[in-house]
């Protein structure tokens, strides 16, 4: 095939790399894109969109089980799960679709194959014609990451499986197992949780969710085993040992081992970056634990070659990857561009109940040396939230008790995926607790109880 010249190559076809490719081509670049598998990577076929789909449903299945407090009748409740699954497959392909069309919208050439870079500058692809040789003086590196397996609990897609088999699970699973409670572990032990799996989950560190407050994790705790869910903590499965329709894990905690059996093991221990084969350490370009190594304005090292999304590192997270791709695109075509501050970023898992983050844990503020003022307000203290029959959660904040600064914002209950951005926003603009304080809440909102744990911060809560 002939060489194609273009000003800009953008590898891997995720919410980094075609947000990249977009942003490059509405500021007058000649883009490539080439995708090894399918537009919108990961995130969108087999992360994001299709487990929030299979989640949605999970939750209606829970509501309906609750008709009658709302005075509603409902009866022979039950699920199809070859149709759930199917809506969140027919989901993920129409957004898939609509990445394809953005593409031709923009006048980005799209190359599928396997991308490997020779040379400074060069990417060659394997095509199913041949081998397709890309030249740039501008290449994005966004191949995303893949699931970590650790020795002894690999995925066998039949008894262990994935975050990819638990999408498309060919059974229900009685008794399943999840190693590992961030936020995808999390996301799929209450989905089959509450479809009825009978779940426990494993986790090495002393509180699940690691990364959230240890108070909104402790919640969170309480509220998962209260919905019947098994929570092993400071814990770890040793090994697993696979039998006729059933695995034995042997699970080690406080220095003592145990056998237990169950049908299913959904392994989540972390994720690796798809770095094999493209040639990047004969480019000098420097890998950490499987993960480029980049400057603040996603820099690899080696001149034009930038790196972002989950391949570059914590935290894994598609919006924190999308916004990588207009800064890099932004900064080749010469703007003059913000470096991302990644305590900025919110965090959302979106299990039941929800959780929300963003800055500063109470814990990591005090580590810092700072002196803070931490507020809280409940959900059972907000009129919306008792009529949607959501009183359980509860929103924290904390604020420099010198300067007003909000360090961070926690959160865990309905919906509070959609309010933590109210925080996001006052963080980019530095806001004080004052300019927060003196905000107006609408009524009747979720969003109220922001504002109240604001006030408890400074002694001023109305409605507690």
């Amino acid at each position: 095939m002939a060489d194609s010249k273009f000003d800009v190559i953008v590898v891997g076809a995720g919410p980094g790399g075609y947000v990249a490719a977009i942003r490059a081509a509405q500021l007058g670049k000649n883009v490539a894109i080439v995708e090894r598998e399918h537009m919108g990577g990961i995130c969108l076929n087999w992360g994001c969109i299709p487990t929030k789909a299979m989640l949605r449903s999970a939750e209606v299945f829970h509501l309906m089980h609750r008709a009658k407090e709302f005075g509603l009748k409902a009866g022979d409740i039950g699920y199809d799960l070859d149709a759930l699954v199917a809506r969140s497959r027919a989901v993920a392909k129409q957004l898939s679709q609509g990445i394809s069309h953005l593409m031709k919208k923009n006048k980005i050439t799209v190359v599928m194959g396997q991308a490997h870079l020779p040379a400074k500058g060069v990417v060659e692809v394997a095509t199913d014609k041949g081998t397709q040789t890309l030249t740039a003086p501008a290449i994005v590196l966004a191949t995303g990451a893949r699931a970590r397996e650790l020795p002894g609990l690999e995925a066998d897609g039949d008894l262990v499986w994935t975050y990819k088999h638990a999408l498309t699970p060919k059974r229900m699973p009685k008794k399943l197992l999840v190693i590992g409670s961030g936020a995808i572990g999390i996301e799929f032990a209450s989905f089959y949780n509450t479809l009825g799996a009978d779940t426990t989950v494993v986790e090495v560190m002393d509180q699940i969710l690691p990364v959230e407050d240890a108070e909104i994790s402790t919640f969170a705790r309480k509220s998962f085993e209260k919905q019947g869910m098994k929570i092993l903590a400071k814990a770890g499965v040793k090994s697993l040992d696979r039998g006729k329709g059933k695995v034995t894990a042997h699970i080690e905690q406080n220095g003592k081992v145990t056998a237990q059996e169950f049908d299913t093991v959904i392994s989540a221990v972390g994720i690796v970056g798809n770095i094999e084969d493209l040639g990047l350490e004969a480019l000098g370009v420097q890998i950490d634990r499987t993960h480029v190594v980049t400057d603040e304005y996603c820099r690899t090292g080696v001149d034009g070659l930038y790196a972002i999304g989950d391949i570059a590192g914590a935290p894994w997270l598609a919006h924190k990857a999308s916004h990588e791709g207009v800064l890099v695109a932004e900064h080749i075509a010469g703007q003059h561009v913000h470096p991302i501050k990644p305590g900025s970023i919110a965090g959302c898992t979106y299990c039941q109940p929800q959780i929300a983050s963003v800055g500063l844990t109470e814990a990591r503020a005090r580590d810092a040396g700072y002196d803070i003022k931490v507020g809280r307000f409940p959900f059972i203290g907000n009129g919306k939230a008792i009529a949607l029959g959501e009183a359980e959660g509860m929103v924290k904040t904390i604020f420099d008790a010198k300067t007003g600064e909000l360090l961070g914002a926690h959160m865990v209950g309905a919906e509070v995926t959609e309010m933590i951005q109210g925080y996001v926003v006052g963080r980019q603009l530095e806001t004080t607790e004052e300019d927060l304080m003196h905000t107006v809440f609408p009524h009747p909102t979720l969003s109220e109880m922001m504002h109240e744990s604001m006030l408890d911060a400074y002694g001023r809560a109305l409605h507690m």
